[in-house]
């Protein structure tokens, strides 16, 4: 802290009496000056600093919550899949439980989660992971009454006795139509708490009822977050940091711990309204500020120095009192100097550290994008090639009308890909961007353009069925573009080994914009892992796996959802049903 720098050397008194008037008013100059310099330096610094920190926090945040959603998403389908398990159908239907534990163990470690229980039809335990909880009965656990009122995998909160709570996954078990059990996958999100409490930031989650669910402070759990800022028991490390730290803080701060300002960040998880807030202290800020102003008044000191050392050589006519004078100057320079150095040294580990941090993030982002850019961008570019390739023959041909209307379409599909490319990167941040109303027809038009050199090529038969009237959603017009291509471009792929090719395109409006696109191929053999990352069935070099995946992100983001099913008459149908916008006016194409 600055209390602690080496003050500035005064001159001995003698001095000071003799100083003129014209001195004097140098001397006020001088700190006047000095003393303006560090308030504007200790401003501006803060301000960047305080940017820097917030930046730091707010990609701590979006990691924790991206992992907190993952592990959510990752054991939703498990009790989808522990209910199809033969050995557990088998032991319900033959009541020999013998084994089933064992099996339930067997997969704890594979899947990572908290526990598995196997509950009969009358809520008794028949099998667990933990064998303390055989022969118990949870007819009254919410798992257990809500699995039995739904078909679907159904998440509940439930809290327990000591504060925390039990979040789990349950689903009922039918044999024949009949009730046969429950299975109830218990979520463990507990680890993340303690991830979380390695650091020196407090981090909490908040559900739709705006209660603590998850907290680094276990005392803050089921509270609000109001009561939870209120709560002053002993310091904790964050509260300890605030104290030292905030006495030079020009930011007033966001919120309050403790009677402390700290720096509070939120960010919405997409899961049952869910919310992640972050309290962040100033005390990395305050470090960095403070070895800057502690060089600068040591800057000032030695300048200070300097000038008494000059007028005390002119002043002093005794070679004693000069030899004293200049050696005590002397040491006090070369201190100034090892100060200086040593703060030179940390401030050059500090900006390293920094840098390493920068590169690392770069390096995450590129790599999420990597893939989505390389699959989104193949359709474009395979496009320019075919337009380029008829523009190269309508000029040899000496037909340049027709030929620059192709370099028109070369100029949209670059136009295009930029487009694609800000919103993957908007994708790669996690960031909602701007919707607005959209006619699905124009979509629909748009990227039946983009894939019409294709579909020219192999001669499909398209049939579309569009309405007469708008059917307007509320969406981002290149991204639902995108979700259109992807979905044409499998059924162009899955169509083409057939004798007639043909891709039946069907829009209506109501309740719910719905957008049919069904082609008369080989079908889907695979529906579990359909819209998983990286899951194709097409020949290596054709394809990665990423367009159902994309565009299944893209329309869940949007409120609507993309499912898939074979046809009746033979191949695939893909359908993508988004709510119907309010708003009446459609975005400008």
């Amino acid at each position: 802290m600055l209390s602690r720098e080496t003050p500035l050397p005064a001159p001995p008194p003698s001095r000071i009496s003799t100083l003129t008037w014209g001195g004097r008013f140098v001397l006020i100059g001088y700190f006047l000056l000095a003393i303006s310099v560090i308030w504007v330096t200790n401003v501006f610094l803060t301000e960047r600093y305080t940017v820097q920190t917030r930046n730091r926090a707010e990609v701590r945040q979006a990691l924790y919550s991206g992992n907190l959603l993952s592990e959510i998403q990752r054991n939703s389908i498990v009790p989808i899949l522990l209910s199809r398990d033969p050995v557990l159908v088998s032991a319900l239907n033959t009541d020999d439980y013998a084994q089933t534990s064992q099996h339930l163990i067997s997969y704890i470690e594979e899947i990572g989660a908290a526990a598995i229980l196997l509950l009969d039809e009358s809520g008794r335990v028949v099998a667990a992971t933990d064998r303390s909880l055989l022969g118990t009965n949870r007819r009254q656990a919410n798992s257990f009454i809500d699995a039995l009122r739904s078909s679907e995998t159904i998440f509940n909160t439930t809290q327990l006795d000591t504060g925390g709570y039990q979040f789990t996954y349950s689903r009922k078990i039918e044999v024949g139509g009949a009730l046969a059990g429950v299975i109830v996958v218990q979520v463990d999100l507990a680890k993340f708490e303690q991830s979380w409490a390695g650091i020196s930031d407090a981090v909490i989650v908040v559900n739709s009822q705006d209660q603590i669910i998850l907290s680094t402070e276990p005392r803050w759990r089921s509270k609000t977050e109001r009561e939870a800022l209120t709560v002053t028991d002993a310091p904790t490390a964050i509260e300890r940091a605030l104290r030292v730290t905030t006495d030079w803080n020009n930011d007033p701060g966001e919120t309050y711990l403790g009677g402390e300002a700290v720096m509070r960040l939120e960010n919405r998880i997409p899961f049952r309204g869910w919310r992640m807030a972050s309290f962040t202290t100033y005390s990395s800020v305050r470090e960095k500020v403070n070895g800057v102003l502690a060089l600068e008044i040591m800057g000032f000191a030695i300048l200070l120095a300097g000038v008494f050392y000059l007028t005390s050589r002119r002043a002093l006519s005794r070679a004693g009192l000069f030899q004293q004078e200049s050696a005590g100057l002397r040491q006090l320079n070369a201190a100034l100097q090892r100060e200086i150095a040593e703060r030179k040294r940390a401030e050059k580990s500090l900006e390293v550290a920094e840098q390493t941090l920068l590169q690392s993030s770069k390096l995450a982002v590129l790599g999420e994008m990597s893939a989505a850019v390389s699959h989104e961008l193949n359709q474009p570019l395979a496009a320019m090639k075919t337009y380029l390739a008829g523009a190269k023959l309508l000029l040899q041909r000496k037909r340049p009308d027709e030929a620059l209307a192709s370099f028109g379409r070369i100029d949209d599909l670059i136009d295009r890909m930029g487009a694609i490319t800000r919103q993957l990167k908007s994708y790669a941040r996690k960031g909602a961007d701007t919707l607005e109303p959209i006619d699905i027809r124009d979509c629909v038009a748009s990227a039946l353009s983009m894939m019409e050199p294709q579909l020219r090529h192999l001669s499909v038969e398209i049939t579309r069925s569009l309405p007469m009237e708008p059917v307007v959603v509320q969406g981002d017009r290149v991204r639902l573009e995108q979700v259109l291509v992807n979905l044409l471009r499998n059924a162009f792929d899955a169509s083409k080994n057939v004798a007639d090719p043909q891709i039946d395109i069907l829009v209506s409006g109501g309740d719910y914009a719905s957008v049919i696109v069904r082609d008369n191929g080989e079908g889907i053999a695979d529906h579990d892992n359909l819209f998983e990352p990286f899951h194709t069935t097409k020949a290596p070099g054709e394809g990665v796996g990423l367009g159902l995946a994309i565009s299944s992100g893209i329309v869940n983001e949007l409120g609507g959802r993309l499912t898939a099913r074979n046809w009746s008459k033979g191949g695939a149908e893909f359908e993508m049903i988004l709510p119907i916008s309010q708003q009446t006016d459609v975005a400008a194409q």
